[in-house]
């Protein structure tokens, strides 16, 4: 391998833990600040989480908690057509600032989106000199029942995209979740057979899902598709009716927890190393092993990106 692939073949990603406040504009700022950091850390990949603010009290609705899904906005029906923005808006703006001056590819987090008279929990991700490479639309809604714990109906307010979405950089291909399309193996196995190494996920795991399946569907999906998986989380607030789990992590291709962060906000840092997974995928070849003849997953639709 020549000295300039061996360079590109390795490379630092950035994880930004953020403590998100109801005050918009701060947030904005201080998820700046936090790029620029990790950029001087060496960082050439950097993901934000999902955003959000934390007033409850003002939702009015019991089955609806405040949701630290969507950087800029409070979670509730008659939060988000307030709070959505069109894209590009105020937040992209900021994020498309942000990857041009500190020079990197930069996933950034999730925010409502109102487009055509419809809501999406969208994540939209700029190259290092500011442009937009793609927009992801939450695929997979957050409609979920467990008694005495929580209830969320993500359907009543958001509507589903429909498009796969990945974009390449000089090191790899990544493709982009949000949340709880992380719960879908065919998604992550999507992406990888289109020869993504890297997937990431901005996310928001609660008090309830947070301890029990996290780490644990990261692990999962860096195992089974022998890819690096990074997840960003809000920090934890134990103020908000919606406590998220926080624990933003990095996993690597043998399945193994290579950085994770706490409760607090913080920045983690992991270094790619793609002959790590060129290894792993020699060591256990399952993607030539698989039976096509006996079962498939296949994409209905072409992705983004």
């Amino acid at each position: 391998m020549s000295t300039a692939a061996k360079v590109m073949s390795k490379f630092r990603l950035a994880v930004v833990q953020l403590q998100v406040t109801r005050v918009k504009a701060d947030n904005l700022s201080r998820a700046r600040r936090l790029v620029k950091e990790a950029a001087d850390e060496g960082s050439k990949v950097v993901l934000l989480p999902k955003w959000s603010t934390e007033a409850q009290s003002h939702l009015g609705s019991s089955h609806l908690p405040l949701n630290q899904e969507c950087f800029n906005s409070p979670y509730g029906t008659s939060f988000f057509p307030t709070y959505a923005e069109r894209i590009p808006g105020e937040s992209t703006q900021m994020l498309s600032e942000a990857a041009k001056e500190s020079g990197v590819y930069l996933v950034g987090g999730s925010i409502p989106e109102e487009d055509g008279g419809k809501l999406y929990n969208s994540c939209v991700v700029f190259g290092p000199d500011g442009g937009m490479i793609l927009k992801h639309r939450k695929i997979h809604l957050f409609d979920i029942n467990i008694p005495g714990k929580i209830c969320f109906q993500e359907s009543e307010t958001l509507s589903p995209g429909n498009s796969l979405s990945m974009f390449d950089t000089p090191y790899c291909k990544v493709g982009v979740g949000i949340c709880y399309d992380m719960r879908f193996a065919e998604l992550a196995q999507l992406y990888s057979r289109s020869g993504c190494q890297l997937l990431v996920y901005p996310g928001a795991f609660n008090m309830t899902t947070g301890p029990a399946h996290w780490e644990l569907l990261q692990r999962a999906r860096a195992l089974d598709n022998q890819v690096f998986v990074a997840t960003a989380s809000p920090a934890r607030d134990e103020t908000a009716s919606y406590v998220a789990w926080g624990h933003s992590t990095v996993v690597n291709p043998w399945g193994e927890v290579i950085s994770k962060a706490g409760a607090e906000e913080t920045i983690i840092y992991a270094n790619i190393d793609l002959q790590h997974l060129a290894d792993v995928r020699q060591q256990i070849p399952i993607t030539s092993q698989r039976r096509s003849d006996l079962y498939s997953v296949a994409s209905v639709q072409a992705g983004s990106g």
